[in-house]
């Protein structure tokens, strides 16, 4: 997934949450979760009011100090009055008042009140002017644009992109409805619409919560304990083939959090470590474009009918294993991985993993693979599958932790707080922003103008990869849905999977160009020009290698052998 999804935004709130505030540190794994937007923890933690809040309010469950409360005005003025601290029933997120105060710019925000509010009154006029009827196209255009630049410049203007993909989102169905013959059929558009886009977000939110029990669980370590060398040359392949076939399951942006948590255990600071870093962003980007379930297009694809399990999985495993051999191949050659190696102790030996945290992970990874089984034994939408899983598995832990009062957090109430709902949302926003357009015909029409400029198929999904190391990849491929329908290219064709495979693995150009490069790029404190002049180079490579690659194993035919291709599940969808 690309840079798209990939802001973090804290909320202030009256209670003390540490959650999302950990930074993985070298004593513990972290929260891996899904989320697209906890991956600015680090930066957060590095702010050492934060930090000090957070150890202040840790120290206070202590019995001692519970003993001792403060129990007059001096005393809770005393506990918010030290410098950068934050007594435990104030928000880690704020400084202590007096520093507020301090910054406070009341001029400041009164002039931010009346430009938003500015803006907001002049799109409510301008939606009312016939302009915007006669015109409909343009104004929706520009709408799009305006709303796409603000997702892209998240930083600069400090607006939430979830918040801005909604506001795009209903502002186009506004103006589509005034356009549209009428408002009839405006509403059976968005109804229709509505209920493609939903699949997508109930599959992505019961993905989310089932990766976040088997988290909670530390069932990760089960992968991550295997992992016992520590010779450089043979660290770099070991790390990217299993994070290749961990992002197969989970997501890549949880792959990279998993694997770069286990390199800081692994390895000291160096350059080596930040180039073992680059390789898991490559190779949970490659590993999640061969499996519906690996990256979020490749499923959006997949729901909507445009590629399907079997074909999928057989038709881009060696372009995407190519596509992270390529780069592994040429920084094996590097200084920094035939440099000598440092022995470091395994740290991860003296983690407990959670009660039963073997038997949840066993039960969730296997609730996410038989998604695919699921949708081809019943016919039925994946999102039922994905929501079957997560039934299971949450009567599944309230049945083994019945009667643990201490264990809450281990059960699925407490992980559905934990998942990125502002990452569905921003999806929402967007998938419902994509489908306005189609709906409008503007998509067709630019379809029709490709395909009169740049006729070669090969060409259109190659440069979606090389654009989605730039911008996200989720509206690309959710435009291109709409351009292109199953009567210009049908199920499994040379195109959809060309999609697939391009915009899965084009992010990995540009550190930026995935949520998987901008986690590690928190992570690690890794810059852009940093990975520009060592990475990017090796990852342009595999990209065109895998692109060479499919071409070439498409070209020949290659064909299942008959006895595989009877298996009932496996030739379904």
């Amino acid at each position: 997934m690309a840079a798209l999804s990939i802001g973090t935004h804290f909320s202030p709130s009256c209670r003390f949450k540490n959650r999302s505030l950990h930074a993985p540190s070298v004593y513990s794994l972290p929260s891996f979760g899904t989320s697209l937007y906890r991956i600015r923890a680090p930066r957060l933690l590095s702010n050492g009011v934060l930090a000090r809040a957070e150890d202040k309010a840790r120290g206070s469950s202590s019995p001692s100090q519970r003993q001792v409360q403060p129990n007059n005005e001096e005393q809770i003025k005393g506990l918010s009055s030290e410098s950068g601290t934050c007594d435990p029933l104030c928000s880690v997120d704020e400084t202590s008042s007096l520093e507020f105060e301090a910054a406070y710019q009341p001029k400041t925000d009164l002039l931010k009140t009346i430009a938003v509010f500015t803006a907001a009154l002049t799109g409510t006029l301008a939606i009312n002017l016939t302009w915007v009827t006669d015109h409909q196209d343009i104004a929706m255009a520009l709408l799009f644009g305006i709303g796409y630049a603000g997702i892209i410049f998240e930083e600069s203007l400090a607006f939430n992109k979830s918040g801005v993909g909604l506001l795009m989102a209903v502002s186009l169905w506004v103006v589509r409805s005034i356009g549209a013959p009428s408002s009839d059929i405006a509403v059976s558009e968005l109804t229709h619409a509505s209920a493609e886009v939903s699949e997508i977000v109930f599959f992505l939110l019961g993905a989310m919560t089932i990766v976040e029990i088997v988290d909670a669980h530390q069932g990760f370590k089960l992968v991550t304990d295997n992992i016992t060398t520590r010779k450089p040359r043979t660290l770099i392949w070991v790390v990217g083939f299993v994070t290749f076939f961990l992002s197969s399951i989970l997501d890549n942006l949880t792959s990279t959090i998993v694997m770069v948590s286990l390199l800081r255990k692994l390895v000291p600071p160096s350059e080596y470590r930040k180039l073992l870093g680059a390789v898991v962003v490559i190779a949970a980007n490659a590993g999640g474009a061969w499996t519906p379930i690996g990256d979020v297009t490749t499923t959006m694809l997949w729901i909507h009918g445009q590629i399907s399990t079997l074909q999928t999985m057989k038709g881009l495993i060696i372009p995407s294993l190519v596509s992270l051999t390529v780069p592994l191949a040429l920084m094996s050659l590097t200084s920094e991985v035939n440099g000598k190696g440092q022995d470091s102790p395994n740290i991860l030996a003296s983690q407990q993993m959670a009660p039963r945290g073997q038997l949840v992970f066993c039960v969730g990874i296997g609730a996410l693979v038989f998604v695919p089984v699921f949708k081809a034994l019943t016919g039925l939408p994946p999102f039922m599958g994905m929501l079957f899983g997560l039934g299971v598995l949450w009567i599944l832990t309230d049945a083994i932790h019945y009667g643990e009062s201490e264990r809450q957090k281990l059960k699925v109430p407490q992980a559905l707080s934990r998942i990125d709902t502002q990452g569905a949302l921003f999806f929402l926003g967007i998938l419902l922003s994509v489908s306005c357009l189609e709906s409008a015909g503007l998509l067709r029409e630019l379809a029709n103008y490709l395909d009169a400029h740049i006729p070669n198929v090969e060409l259109i999904a190659s440069a979606i990869g090389v654009v989605s190391a730039i911008i996200d990849n989720v509206p690309l491929v959710a435009a291109t849905m709409g351009m292109y329908d199953l009567t210009s290219f049908p199920q499994d064709s040379e195109f959809w999977q060309l999609v697939a495979y391009c915009a899965g693995t084009g992010g990995s150009m540009l550190v930026i160009g995935s949520a998987a490069g901008v986690a590690y790029m928190g992570m690690e404190k890794v810059d852009f020009f940093w990975y520009f002049r060592k990475v990017s180079g090796f990852a342009f490579a595999g990209y065109a290698a895998g692109i060479a690659a499919y071409l070439a194993v498409n070209n020949l035919h290659i064909s299942l052998p008959s006895t595989l291709a009877q298996v009932p599940f496996l030739s379904g969808s």
